[in-house]
């Protein structure tokens, strides 16, 4: 028996509800109905629990299509609007049915220690999101018109990706080696004076709330790119949050994201400490030592629109910040536009600059 899962159902007409990034409600596009978030949560608090507990998942394993290791890491799910199987990979938490098109949420993935803390709601809509994708796309001379064209841009995605959120301090430890070079010129003779030093940087950095994706399916640098949220916008998490969105939970956990998370704040340590030595004519460093300090990982969804497309054989990646709107992404390049615009420029400089030595 496939598990269950939940579509929010509007109270009046019983369709499906969609979550609005300019209300902050789910609203139904049928009856135009809205409803807040904590008022239509509390009817699917007990189902939610009982469903939890009691989901059983069925896995692809007899299935001859698909090998022993990608059936292990597939699911299916019953709609419980029109009955259709729904299957999805083992960390799908939110989607829709391919074939009725309501959003689904598989309560199982939020249950226990799965279960976030925070959400932050999506602010964007899919329309600002595309328009932001044509927008990047102005003043770019050399990219190809048919990427334009063929790119899929409607295709782009509204995701829930999952983060840790690092709060903690990091205990730094620094010493450089310095010197300084002092030249004192006589009547017949130059003197050089280099005197060396060992200066010593130490301290307690606070950190909060910083951000590393628990996701392997989302690039480490486009995550990077996106930031920063504001976190005073992180909601009590809610499913309800999460109708006509993807999501996945995390397959990455606090322990195995806690290298990234060091990385960063260690740079960023190094950076400020580094910024205090001056005066010096040359700076190495010696030595360091780091160690972290009540380091704590919160666990959030966080709203990013993600479009893959892919072009003349090659993947092109772009992410946009559901918050904020901040958007990281390559583009092609023609290079044909490219060695026209060249020759057009240079010939006629060539020509100018010929015409001038003459």
């Amino acid at each position: 028996m496939a598990t269950k899962i939940k579509n929010y159902q509007c109270p009046a007409c019983t369709a499906p509800l969609h979550f609005g990034t300019a209300s902050g409600k789910l609203e139904c596009e049928y009856c135009g109905s809205s409803f807040d978030v904590e008022g239509i949560e509390q009817p699917y608090v007990m189902q939610e629990q009982e469903e939890a507990s009691q989901s059983e998942q069925k896995i692809f394993t007899e299935a001859a299509q698909w090998s022993e290791e990608e059936a292990a890491h597939l699911r299916t799910y019953s709609c419980p609007s029109c009955g259709a199987e729904v299957i999805c990979d083992d960390t799908t938490a939110a989607t829709s049915c391919p074939y009725c098109a309501n959003p689904l949420v598989v309560l199982s993935q939020f249950s226990g220690q799965l279960r976030p803390d925070y959400v932050i709601p999506f602010r964007i809509n899919k329309d600002a999101a595309i328009s932001a994708l044509k927008e990047h796309y102005k003043g770019k001379l050399f990219l190809p018109k048919s990427f334009k064209l063929k790119n899929h841009i409607q295709d782009i995605k509204g995701v829930y990706v999952p983060f840790w959120l690092y709060s903690g301090k990091l205990y730094g430890n620094i010493k450089y080696l310095a010197s300084t070079v002092q030249v004192h010129r006589g009547v017949d003779e130059e003197i050089t004076v280099t005197k060396h030093y060992q200066v010593v940087r130490k301290g307690t950095v606070t950190f909060e709330k910083v951000p590393v994706d628990g996701s392997s399916k989302m690039p480490n640098a486009h995550m990077d790119a996106i930031e920063p949220f504001d976190y005073g916008e992180l909601k009590e998490f809610s499913t309800a949050y999460l109708p006509g969105f993807l999501a996945d939970k995390y397959d990455q956990d606090a322990q195995m994201c806690k290298d990234r998370f060091f990385s960063r704040i260690k740079t960023s340590t190094e950076d400020a400490f580094a910024a205090t030595v001056g005066g010096y004519s040359r700076v190495v460093k010696d030595s360091e030592t780091f160690e972290t300090i009540n380091c704590k990982a919160t666990y959030v969804l966080l709203p990013v629109w993600m479009l893959a497309t892919c072009w003349e054989g090659k993947n092109f990646l772009f992410a946009i910040n559901g918050q904020t709107g901040k958007l990281v992404g390559d583009l092609p390049m023609s290079w044909l536009k490219f060695w026209l615009c060249f020759c057009g420029i240079s010939i006629p400089l060539i020509g100018l600059l010929s015409a001038t030595l003459l």
